[in-house]
């Protein structure tokens, strides 16, 4: 179920977690632990695949905050549990200063950014693919979380795909190079690519952001996790970031 876990310290610790597609109850292409809604499951399944998630990483009450994503750059702030019920907002990014909700973003080879302010108490997650990485969700996001305190922040960046295996058309990575040139890649038998998860480090250090792990998996190489490219119809797996106040250890 678990593909890794992080920990930020701090005055009040951020804790990160990527799932894979192992250990849940979907069902052939999706087999086994999708969390995704959109992509043709059976609703019921994917309801005891997140509640599951949210046993495993102790967050009381099913406490996961999904959006609707859509490679944009909208930011949801969540401002109290009780947003919790509504249907999911438009987004790809989240925001939150409340402990116990953890913040998820699904991916299948989009970049997945957990950030983290432990001692101001915020964090932030980010669905970034080629679309929302090149109009700016990141420094969007990075914003946010400033406005609502941050000075601080660390990053953690989740599997992607790599740019080995990231093959576009030449006049596509031309477009993004214009926006962000770091992006410019080359594929593994020499044709154009992209290296979207570079680009987003480059742009969290433009942003004064700590990186503190970049994943190395790529998406489409790794059979634990779901791929688009390598499965057009496939799950999601997801990264979590939330804050958990850590009780002191007192001694006789």
């Amino acid at each position: 179920m678990l593909h890794s876990r992080f920990v930020v310290p701090g005055r009040v610790s951020a804790h990160v977690a990527f799932t894979d597609r192992h250990g849940g109850y979907s069902r052939g292409d999706l087999s086994s632990f999708n969390l995704a809604r959109h992509v043709g499951d059976d609703d019921e399944l994917v309801a005891a695949n997140r509640a599951a998630l949210a046993q495993v990483l102790g967050l009381r009450g099913e406490r996961l905050s999904f959006v609707s994503q859509v490679h944009g750059t909208n930011v949801h702030t969540i401002e109290s549990p009780e947003q919790l019920r509504e249907a999911p907002t438009t987004a790809d990014a989240q925001v939150t200063t409340h402990g116990g909700i953890g913040l998820a973003i699904m991916v299948a080879d989009c970049t997945p950014i957990m950030l983290a302010d432990p001692n101001a108490g915020v964090i932030g997650a980010i669905h970034a693919g080629r679309p929302g990485m090149a109009a700016g969700v990141v420094a969007e996001t990075v914003t946010h979380m400033r406005d609502l305190g941050a000075a601080n922040i660390h990053a953690i960046i989740g599997p992607s795909v790599c740019p080995r295996c990231y093959e576009v058309p030449a006049a596509m990575r031309d477009e993004v190079a214009a926006l962000e040139p770091v992006a410019a890649s080359v594929s593994v038998t020499g044709t154009p690519a992209l290296d979207v998860a570079g680009a987003v480090a480059e742009q969290l250090r433009r942003e004064d952001v700590h990186i503190d792990h970049f994943s190395r998996t790529c998406t489409r190489e790794s059979e634990d996790l779901f791929s688009y490219r390598r499965h057009h119809s496939t799950g999601r797996f997801a990264g979590v970031v939330w804050l958990q106040e850590e009780i002191p250890t007192t001694h006789p």
